[in-house]
């Protein structure tokens, strides 16, 4: 699910793009089909003869006998006729629509080696023309196509002209031998591997009893189709390439910001102190094959060459590893955690504030650590108290190999019970509409101008802390203002950011410009890559009440949920940056993202809404952990989690104050409801 606008991404096969493609490659045959000339035709008739020629030295001239004997029997050369006018045909494109409509996954490999078969064996036909032996009457073959008056062949007015000069390859035993090896690869059974090998024998003898081809243009056909399916495996073995969407966000940490996401999960403690680092570390390993960029890394080739991605092993002594927090409250909140506290006993809200806190401090350190990129780009860390035990975990991941979502997504596969986080089935949007849409957006894009002013983006360091919101309240607020769930967490953020510094309103013109993650993930996709479009709002940094600015934003923010700005974002991150080279891409991405164009950053994610566990501790909050952007002092990603909505905040220390931005932000939600409350009660 998601709580606002989501853009659809189909990534299935495109079907009319494929028949483009294959009438293409038909238009290639017919134009040098329309070659012929005296003198090619001469050439042609040479290059036959040097193969009969081979063909009687290696001692495999069959092709007479068999053509005499088919000759003579009336109802078998027919028979042999409509064979090789049709069951080639018929076969490949069968296969083909089966596969696309049942094989999805198999099927772009297969269209990919059957188009490069063609147009290998095409370009043989422009280079290397060979005349068919039933052309060459002093060999003495008999056309048993002709004399049968096949319909629908060169026997009759249908195609008289088709397959003059293309004997090498035999295409007929190229399609065929092709439909028996995609076969083999997608279905096991042992009856459609015998029928489809008589099918391939059939055609080779056909071929050559029919006097279209020599035996040793079955023999190279068989090479061409080698080649072709060989080729096009080993592109599709390339390791996978990393898209500028992704890359995007290695460009972005060049500016001296690491750029993590994750998550923060904190536990009830057991009284048994909870798992050890082996526990751990076995439940991530159980989960490796469900988590193929765990075990990958980058490959960084050079500056102006996409990145890829590569099989890597897992440093177990670097990937999870545990941490302690001290056991005392370092800030003087309150009094030391005693035995009273810990595992086991009923926990007060001053010992819960302290290991949340302490956690956070964890998060802080390990989020500020650009991650090595020669082994796979995450971490995951258990985080310990020294009286309690095992008290929370933390997951990093770099941005490049996941969002938010896809983050939580991935997360999930080492929560229990396993569940899919469910994503809001959309109708993906016509052509015609994708286009309008696109070219509607990118127009309003380019509209947006730069903000009137900007913030301080010397400093890198940044401050990790979290706050917990009631989730019902949330909704309740936003039913009764008639707004979305995100407004609401804009205009919260907002007013405790004016609060708390009354000042910038000033320093920006009296507004901030947030960037709102809009979710374009597809609900068939993996989890890996970035699915997100980020579309900006201005909101007024102004003294106003809660319900003032939510007012305020509810009227502003169609353009969240209109869907063209989103869907023009998407286009140029995932279309349009594919064009650019490496270079340009990382000038797009610093030139874009940061305090030039916005100011602050809130995301609202769905999570799971059951409760869960970890390594069997139950989980009683999660945070979710967001990068920043240079320029940019506060991000605020809200994850909703079991009926709470849990806040991560990523502060800019040189302009806010991390523990009281985290500390206004349930104060202001307090206000706004009490003032709707009451409204909502008035006659």
């Amino acid at each position: 699910m998601c709580y606002d606008g989501c853009v659809g991404n189909p990534s299935r096969p495109v079907l009319w793009r494929d028949c483009v493609a294959g009438l293409a490659v038909f238009g290639l045959y017919l134009a040098v089909d329309a070659l012929h000339t005296p003198a090619r035709r001469e050439l042609a008739d040479r290059n036959a003869h040097r193969i009969f020629d081979l063909e009687q030295w290696l001692a495999i001239d069959v092709e007479r006998p068999l053509n005499r004997w088919l000759e003579s029997q009336a109802l078998l050369a027919t028979l042999a006729n409509y064979e090789y006018a049709f069951t080639y045909i018929v076969s490949a494109f069968a296969l083909l629509f089966w596969l696309y409509f049942r094989r999805r996954a198999e099927y772009a490999r297969a269209r990919d080696s059957f188009l490069l078969l063609n147009i290998l064996a095409i370009a043989c036909f422009a280079l290397f023309p060979v005349t068919p032996p039933r052309l060459l009457p002093e060999l003495g073959f008999t056309d048993t196509v002709v004399a049968g008056h096949t319909w629908g062949s060169w026997g009759s007015s249908l195609v008289s002209g088709a397959n003059q000069l293309a004997a090498v390859p035999s295409l007929h035993v190229g399609w065929a031998l092709w439909v028996s090896v995609v076969l083999a690869r997608v279905s096991g059974g042992w009856i459609v591997q015998v029928l489809s090998a008589l099918h391939v024998g059939l055609t080779t003898y056909v071929i050559v009893a029919t006097a279209n081809h020599f035996v040793l243009d079955a023999v190279i056909a068989v090479a061409f189709v080698a080649v072709s399916i060989q080729l096009v495996d080993r592109w599709y073995a390339r390791p996978p390439v990393v898209p500028p969407a992704d890359a995007f966000f290695l460009h972005i940490e060049k500016a001296g910001i690491p750029q993590q996401v994750g998550g923060m999960v904190v536990f009830r403690p057991r009284a048994d102190g909870g798992p050890d680092l082996a526990a751990v570390r076995e439940l991530v390993q159980g989960e490796l094959a469900h988590l193929p960029r765990f075990q990958q890394r980058l490959d960084l080739p050079g500056r102006w060459r996409r990145a890829r991605w590569v099989d890597s092993p897992v440093d177990w002594d670097w990937h999870v590893t545990e941490r302690t927090i001290p056991g005392t409250d370092p800030d003087g909140l309150g009094e030391p955690e005693g035995r009273e506290a810990g595992a086991g006993a009923a926990m007060t809200p001053a010992a819960v504030a302290r290991r949340v806190d302490g956690i956070s401090r964890v998060v802080t350190d390990l989020a500020a650590e650009v991650l090595s990129k020669d082994r796979p780009l995450w971490r995951l860390v258990l985080v310990r108290d020294p009286e309690a035990g095992a008290i929370g975990v933390v997951l990093l991941l770099h941005h490049v190999v996941a969002d938010g979502i896809g983050t939580v997504v991935q997360a999930l596969r080492l929560l229990r019970p396993t569940i899919d986080l469910p994503v809001a089935e959309r109708k993906p949007p016509s052509w015609g509409t994708t286009v309008a849409g696109t070219a509607a957006g990118l127009a309003q894009l380019a509209a947006d101008a730069q903000p009137k002013g900007t913030l301080p983006d010397d400093c890198v360091r940044r401050v990790f802390t979290v706050c917990s919101l009631d989730l019902e309240t949330v909704r309740a607020v936003a039913r009764s203002h008639r707004a979305r769930v995100t407004d609401v967490l804009l205009s919260v953020t907002v007013t405790a950011l004016q609060r708390l510094r009354p000042d910038l309103g000033e320093r920006l013109r009296g507004q901030i410009r947030v960037a709102v993650p809009l979710m374009v993930r597809d609900p068939t996709s993996g989890a890996e890559g970035n699915s997100t479009a980020a579309v900006m709002i201005d909101i007024p940094l102004t003294a106003a009440t809660p319900a003032q600015r939510l007012s305020e934003i509810r009227t502003r923010s169609d353009r969240l949920h209109s869907g063209t700005r989103a869907l023009a974002s998407h286009v140029v991150m995932d279309r349009v940056l594919r064009l650019l080279p490496e270079p340009a891409v990382g000038a797009f991405a610093r030139s874009v993202y940061g305090g030039r164009f916005f100011h602050a950053i809130v995301s609202n994610m769905a999570g799971p809404e059951l409760a869960m566990t970890f390594a069997n501790m139950p989980i009683t909050q999660v945070f979710p952990i967001l990068p920043s952007a240079p320029g940019v002092p506060l991000v605020a990603g809200v994850l909703s989690w079991n009926g709470a909505l849990g806040i991560g905040l990523s502060v800019d220390p040189a302009l806010l104050d991390a523990r009281a931005v985290a500390a206004e932000l349930p104060d202001v939600l307090a206000e706004l409801a009490d003032t709707t409350f009451v409204s909502d009660k008035r006659p």
